[in-house]
């Protein structure tokens, strides 16, 4: 059945029940974009008993979980859930439920915000799973298509609508893409995922250049479109997205038109399918080019199916005026007493003027992406009581708090310290990016959460406090797929391991140089040699240190890292590099971060690709 012909009743906000046949009925409301479809959650309880009961093949219950956002950990009777928050809108109501859902069914008592800006929630028994999709579904919330082979969640710049470097507001066509998409037969089983973003600014702060589909902002002669950009991508084979249009028209859907086209080229891609480690569009475009894309998309468009859909995105636009949501002015508020230093420093760090007068957003850092329940909750009343009721998680795991009063800083400040979440330094080097890796991911080689810990801990350790030493981003990921994105960062790792004997250590490949931001994107060059996990913490105390004394005035890192080349980083760190010997004095190289058992690599068989 085609989106545009959808008429089962589906869920709306406030009570209100409307089909996409019938919007007249929706309610544009932040967090509530996906359409909620009763009967998924009881197919999702039938389908997951049939499977315990041992009457449904394995290999086909996958697939059907994936496409409910469910994903299977390395862990055995475990999954993990994947809730979609498109360009990370969440509300207090939904942060509650976080909160809730992840103190009922989540051991280790926290939810993850991930660098695709949703949130997961890991180790939650299978028949437990559809109680936490049906409690989520309540306040809007829904993992319809968070895992799988299909458009995942859309990301956008969290600061969207607010910020004045924009050509246009993104969100209200990020949502149209969404709801068209979702549930949509070309898009359930394609080769491989697609993952999208929205942008609307030269910062380009949604990173599209790493995307499989990507849009920009742009006007011409008064019109509102995008650029449009397909093929990006990091892991095992990083290629930056080139244009395929410089521009597509939004408000007549020709943007969600060249999509389609788009994808069902894509999915008739049979030969990536074998496989499919390698099956994402950026191959496509590797091995064929952009042009030769671009000339099968206007054959396709030239199809049948062109006339049969609905491409007006008006009626799935998601328009919501968050200004009419500010909060009011407050008779007083609380001032600092005595030293203001601490206070000064996170507002010179986490704290942006939005583009309307006396209005700040507050970016919360959230320590490796992890939030408890008290945090998920505490987080929610402080956006009711301080922001505009409107939160954006962000690509660097954080929360964007927006419309929040300029004279209201100061007690939102003391809140999130009560919280733990306090932090200065958003988008600096203490603010590291990480993935689960083996804490949960069966494609995980090491510990990327426990390293993370590490690194951090040595950073502050150093206190650093020359502005440009704290401009350097550190990401790490548990394996080559890079879901860390470490790939860009300027010192980044991704997880591998040393043969010694027959025993083996935890190691780490580190890549320097890559860049995000700007509006630019640089894939970082790898250095030849492979650094034992729990040396990796030396080795980037001695890169800092040797850019800070060695450095020309004034010079970034990446400019002094491209000046000098990566032979003298690899010389720095050669010593750490050696293979230890298997013995009580070396024996913590050969267990990894957070581990306390001798490390074997055990990856299982991922189903990102299933």
């Amino acid at each position: 059945m085609e989106p545009s012909s959808v008429s089962e009743t589906q869920r709306r906000p406030g009570g209100k029940l409307g089909t996409i046949d019938n919007p007249e009925v929706v309610q544009d409301v932040p967090g509530y974009v996906i359409p909620i479809l009763e009967r998924e959650f009881d197919d999702f309880d039938t389908e997951s008993q049939r499977f315990l009961r041992g009457d449904y093949p394995e290999n086909e219950f996958i697939g059907f979980r994936l496409r409910q956002g469910v994903y299977g950990q390395r862990q055995p009777n475990v999954q993990m859930v994947r809730v979609k928050l498109p360009w990370g809108g969440v509300t207090p109501e939904q942060m509650d439920m976080f909160g809730d859902v992840v103190e009922r069914y989540a051991p280790l008592r926290k939810g993850h915000v991930t660098t695709r800006q949703n949130i997961q929630i890991h180790h939650v028994p299978l028949d437990e799973m559809a109680k936490l999709i049906r409690d989520v579904s309540a306040v809007g919330l829904s993992s319809r298509e968070g895992c799988g082979n299909t458009v995942r969640n859309v990301t956008a710049d969290p600061w969207a609508g607010i910020c004045d470097d924009e050509v246009f507001d993104t969100t209200p066509w990020a949502g149209a893409y969404v709801r068209y998409f979702v549930r949509h037969p070309t898009t359930q089983l394609m080769p491989r995922k697609v993952k999208t973003a929205f942008d609307g600014t030269a910062e380009d702060r949604a990173i599209t250049g790493i995307h499989d589909i990507a849009f920009l902002a742009r006007v011409r002669d008064g019109v509102k479109g995008f650029e449009v950009r397909v093929g990006g991508g990091t892991s095992i084979m990083a290629r930056v997205a080139p244009t395929l249009y410089d521009f597509v028209r939004a408000e007549d859907g020709e943007y969600l038109k060249v999509s389609e086209a788009v994808f069902r080229i894509f999915d008739r891609q049979d030969w990536l399918r074998k496989n499919r480690a390698r099956a994402r569009l950026k191959v496509f475009v590797d091995k064929f080019g952009i042009d030769e894309l671009r000339n099968q998309v206007e054959e396709e468009l030239k199809g049948d199916w062109v006339a049969e859909r609905d491409f007006d995105p008006m009626q799935r636009l998601f328009v919501h005026d968050e200004e009419t949501y500010a909060p009011e002015l407050r008779p007083s508020y609380g001032t600092p007493n005595g030293d203001l230093s601490d206070f000064e420093r996170y507002v010179s760090t986490n704290v942006r003027a939005q583009r309307q007068e006396g209005f700040s957003t507050v970016e919360v850092k959230i320590e490796r992406g992890d939030l408890t329940p008290e945090q998920f909750r505490g987080l929610a009343q402080v956006m009711r009581d301080y922001s505009g009721g409107y939160a954006r998680t962000t690509v660097q795991q954080n929360i964007v708090l927006r419309w929040v009063r300029d004279e209201a800083l100061y007690d939102v400040w003391t809140r999130l310290v009560a919280l733990d979440l306090g932090e200065a330094g958003v988008d600096e080097i203490t603010d590291v990016v990480s993935c689960p890796g083996t804490d949960s991911c069966k494609l995980g080689i090491t510990s990327s959460m426990g390293l993370n810990q590490a690194v951090k801990q040595r950073i502050v350790e150093m206190r650093l406090d020359d502005p440009l030493t704290r401009r350097i981003h550190i990401k790490m990921s548990g394996c080559p797929n890079g879901c860390s994105q470490h790939h860009i960062a300027n010192i980044g790792f991704y997880g591998a391991s040393i043969k010694v004997g027959d025993k083996t250590i935890p190691a780490s490949i580190p890549h320097i140089g890559g860049r995000y931001v700007g509006g630019e994107v640089i894939f970082g060059a790898r250095l030849r040699l492979r650094l034992p996990s729990k040396r990796v913490p030396d080795a980037v105390e001695r890169w800092v240190r040797f850019y800070e004394s060695d450095r020309e005035q004034g010079e970034e890192f990446n400019a002094f890292a491209e000046r000098v080349g990566t032979k003298p980083f690899e010389e720095l760190v050669k010593d750490l590099s050696m293979p230890a010997e298997f013995n009580l004095e070396n024996m913590n190289l050969f267990i990894d971060w957070n581990k306390n058992v001798p490390f074997v690599v055990e990856r299982g068989e991922g189903e990102c690709a299933v």
